[in-house]
């Protein structure tokens, strides 16, 4: 059945309506009791699988070829690791008027994970971008993101309760970089199997990551803490992301210009450099946050759909550019795909 001529020009992820749905269900039939320990044991099996696999995915000669773009992928992850986190502790200033230190706490989190790959792949590729750049700067994003992004959160969160200790940074090795270092050295035997069956690991990502919503949700519900978020701080939230997201646009933009990046260079920078990764951060929020996750987690998930529809618009209107002025022969640039490609191509994977 195809969709509503206005619902396929509103590019909503699926993904995203089943991570709502799964939220709802946590609401209405949240993990209790024996339930709740399955759940959370299950969760933790699913976030190693999940770093297993990245790391068992990450191509070595496709890093090694990347490495011909160094002053690129510098600039994303000065953008991701550097400016995004300034800018989440210059929001500490919102609290309390603006933002509950909580929600706060969530912001900054946000912050701190790495870029997309997907989802930077698929715009940059509709604007007729350097895509190969794209792809090693996501790539790159991540791997760094897999040690940076504990080790900021250990730094700047450590204080706000949020329960960082030695232990919790044991769990993180143990569970997030422990089974990413097993898939890369397992990558020579399992790398081709996975990549011959990318589409149902795909949907083996997905599903894991809606178990750890549910678990981390459930526990939310249980202890009550979304008692402490009203409809007007949602709002609220959701303005400052819009305000953050717009930054890092009009930044990665100026600045990529200015650096003398040409036109395919400089679009993947603006959508490599202003994103983060929902399928990155989900599992890392589980392991650092613990029974607090579900409102350290919902300031991504709300960032992840307001950059999905922005970079769709922004990627069609590069698109209507180099169609009018003639730049999107170079080297890096891809055809364009059909105009349904905006609303479908990021949904593959909310990364």
């Amino acid at each position: 059945m195809r969709r509503p001529a206005l619902l396929s020009r509103i590019p909503v992820d699926p993904y995203i309506a089943a991570l709502l749905g799964t939220v709802l269900l946590a609401v209405v039939l949240p993990a209790r009791g024996p339930v709740a320990t399955v759940a959370d044991g299950a969760a933790k099996v699913v976030v190693a699988l999940l770093f297993f696999l990245y790391g068992a995915r990450l191509s070595t000669r496709e890093t090694v070829e990347g490495l011909r773009h160094w002053r690129l992928h510098t600039t994303v992850l000065i953008c991701t690791f550097v400016v995004f986190p300034l800018l989440g502790l210059a929001a500490r200033g919102l609290v309390p008027y603006v933002l509950t230190p909580s929600l706060h706490d969530g912001l900054l989190f946000l912050c701190l994970v790495p870029s997309t790959v997907q989802s930077s792949i698929a715009f940059t590729s509709i604007a007729r971008g350097n895509v190969a750049a794209a792809i090693c700067a996501g790539s790159f994003s991540s791997l760094v993101g897999i040690v940076l992004t504990p080790l900021l959160a250990a730094a700047l969160l450590g204080n706000s309760g949020a329960g960082f200790s030695l232990d919790s940074l044991l769990s993180i090795v143990l569970q997030l970089l422990v089974p990413f270092l097993a898939g890369q050295s397992l990558r020579p035997w399992v790398g081709g199997f996975l990549t011959r069956h990318r589409t149902v690991l795909g949907r083996v990502d997905r599903t894991s990551v809606l178990l750890v919503v549910y678990a981390a949700f459930s526990a939310g519900m249980v202890r009550g803490v979304w008692s402490q978020v009203t409809p007007w701080r949602l709002l609220a939230l959701l303005g400052v992301e819009a305000v953050l997201l717009a930054f890092m646009l009009t930044l990665t933009g100026f600045g990529a210009r200015r650096l003398g990046f040409g036109r395919e260079d400089r679009i993947a920078v603006v959508f490599a450099g202003s994103k983060k990764s929902l399928a990155a951060g989900l599992p890392m929020a589980t392991v650092l946050f613990g029974a607090d996750a579900s409102l350290a987690v919902l300031p991504l998930m709300l960032f992840h759909q307001l950059q999905l529809m922005v970079c769709a618009v922004l990627a069609k209107r590069f698109a209507r550019q180099a169609e009018t002025d003639g730049a999107g022969n170079g080297a890096g640039s891809l055809p364009v795909p059909p105009p349904a490609a905006p609303a479908n191509a990021p949904a593959q994977r909310a990364g």
